[in-house]
This record gives C-alpha cells, structure tokens and sequence, in this order.
C-alpha cells in the first residue's frame, strides 16, 4: 500500500549571504550541507526572476552543438523512471539543442498539466564555451567537470555518484533528499545493467512509497536529510551519498561540479565492484568469507599496524600506492585480465 510520507529532518546550512568564504576543508566533508547564497552574484543566478531572460542568458553561450533531452508523458507525474516490466524506460530521449529545449520549455510553461522535458549532465565547458569565466565556483586543488541540468518539474529517483559533488541551483527551485551510503540495501536498488542515465536507482516512489513491497524502506527514510534550494544556494554532497532530486518548478535550473581527490592513476571503484562481482561473488561461502577478511585486513583498514612486522621497504603494494607503484599494478591488473 502507498504511503505518504513526511519530510526528513533539513540538512545543515551554512550562510553565505554575507560574502563569508568557501572553506576548503567543507568540500572534504564526509556529510552534506547547503550553502544559502554561495553563487547568489552569478549573472545567471541574478537573471534568474524571469524564466526567459535566464534562459537567453544560457543560450548566448551555446556552441549550438547537438544534446540529449528525456521527454514523459503527463501520465508520469514528473517521475522519470522504468516501465512496469523493467526492460525499458517511461520516456523517450531527443536529439535536439539546447535552444530548442528552452523555446519547448518556455511553450510548456503556461499549461497546467505539462510533459516533462528534462536535459541533464550537459558538459558546460563543451556546450557553453565563456560560461565559466562569469559564473564559476573554483574547486582548490581539482580540476572539477561542470554540467548543466535544465527542464521543467521532474523526480529523479536516488542515485550515487562516485565524486564529490556541489550542486548550485540557478534557476527555480529543486528539493534534495539524501540517504547516507549504508542506507544502500533498503533503497531497494534497481537493474545495474540498464538504467536510465548510467547509474542504479532505487525503485521506491518517495512520494508514495510501497511500503508493503519495499518495508525495509522506512528504516532509510529514519536516516533521509532533506533540503530545498532556491537560485543562488547550492548543496555540497559527499561521493557515494544516495540522492533524489525533485525540480518544483516550471522551469528550474542546476550547475552542478564533480572532482575526486584521487589521482586516476589509482583506477576507478566500480572497476574493482564489477571485477569482484566477475572473481568472488560466485565462490563458494567459505572462500568468500575468506576474501572479505583478506579485503578487511588489507584494504578497508584504517590502521596500519597489521603491517608493523614488516620493514617498509619490504611492504610492497600493501603500503600506501605511490604514482609509480600504482602504473605497475595496473599494468599487472590488465596483462592478468587478458588471459
């Protein structure tokens, strides 16, 4: 049976009306929080009382280079999801541009009960060239991707991403609910090998959750933050930090940044997630057991007194990977994976 559900608690707020700077160690943080007024001076944001000259603003950047765009139907209420069988989605994605989504936009705006017409994860570097030079949030010591996100009222159901993210709300408003990353099993995750813009979603409708057929589901709602955003805040999320995303308004707007701090020399998580999926998960339990200890003991240990018997020189791979010793190991993982 379909439940309503009322709103988690807020997430912490920092205000940043007052000019007050970024703090580096904040975007290390292992927790959420919003930033009130963090790009409030953006020209974008200061544009963004009306819809069509916010939009204009966005446009006399473009590189007028082709973009995706997801349409739904009315029927969907928003909610950009599976079909009933989950073997394909409940919408249709465009080829088109970003001017015309905007001009669609703008015609949707006035009807009561209009299709949902969504563009996300758009590179603004690649499609809106000069954009950064006026509206920017510089990233110490990282080389962040920034993307625009753009459409009329939407739900995106929870998802991760692996960076670290600062999502800054331009235009409209968006509301953020987040779980923390142990919350995973009762989202009860959809398919990982189809999905609808690359990462697994949870199945759970939060308006109405099911909670006959997801009960585990109240437990993850206990530990949900959530947080509205209007032009102007931005909301800091930690990598792996499980977050739906709602657009309240007709027309609404996100310029989001993701960095990691790690060199990409060290390879990617979801590498070694698949990879472990592929060599261990069919073990039987006794070796799995075994593995988990041997991953416990040696990679998810914080400490490193388990390797206190062993001169340094003589640690190896088990010490903290340098830049060197991690090509070398890559270059063992991938003449193994040949075979």
């Amino acid at each position: 049976m379909a439940t309503a559900l009322t709103l988690p608690p807020p997430i912490r707020e920092i205000d940043f009306h007052n000019g007050q700077p970024l703090d580096e160690a904040w975007l290390r943080a292992d927790e959420p929080w919003v930033a009130r007024g963090l790009v409030a001076n953006w020209p974008l944001v200061q544009s963004s009382a009306r819809d069509d000259e916010a939009l204009s603003y966005i446009a006399s950047f473009s590189a007028h280079k082709k973009t995706s765009a997801f349409l739904a139907e009315t029927e969907h209420d928003g909610r950009l999801f599976y079909n009933d069988a989950l073997d394909g989605f409940n919408f249709i994605q465009l080829d088109t541009t970003l001017e015309a989504v905007f001009s669609k936009l703008l015609a949707l705006k006035a009807e009561v009960q209009a299709p949902t017409l969504y563009v996300g994860s758009t590179n603004v570097d690649q499609a809106l060239p000069g954009f950064r030079a006026a509206n920017n949030i510089p990233i110490p010591n990282a080389q962040p991707l920034a993307s625009l996100w753009v459409g009329n009222r939407s739900r995106i159901a929870a998802h991760f991403d692996y960076p670290r993210n600062l999502a800054c709300c331009v235009m409209g408003q968006r509301r953020f609910t987040v779980f923390p990353p142990d919350q995973v099993e009762n989202l009860y995750v959809g398919p990982w090998d189809l999905t609808p813009a690359g990462q697994p979603i949870s199945l759970v409708d939060m308006h109405k959750p099911d909670l006959d057929q997801f009960p585990r589901f109240s437990e993850a709602w206990a530990q949900a933050q959530v947080a509205e955003l209007n032009p102007g805040d931005a909301i800091y999320l930690p990598g792996m930090w499980w977050h739906q995303v709602e657009s309240l308004s007709a027309i609404n707007g996100l310029i989001n940044y993701w960095w990691s701090e790690t060199p990409t020399v060290f390879g990617a998580p979801m590498d070694a997630f698949n990879h472990a999926l592929l060599s261990i998960k069919q073990l039987p339990d006794a070796q799995r057991r075994a593995w988990k200890a041997l991953f416990d003991a040696y990679v998810f240990n914080e400490d490193e007194d388990n390797l206190d018997h062993m001169p340094v020189n003589a640690r190896g791979r088990m010490a903290p990977l340098t830049s060197e010793a991690a090509r070398r190991l890559r270059a063992d993982l991938i003449n193994k994976l040949k075979r």
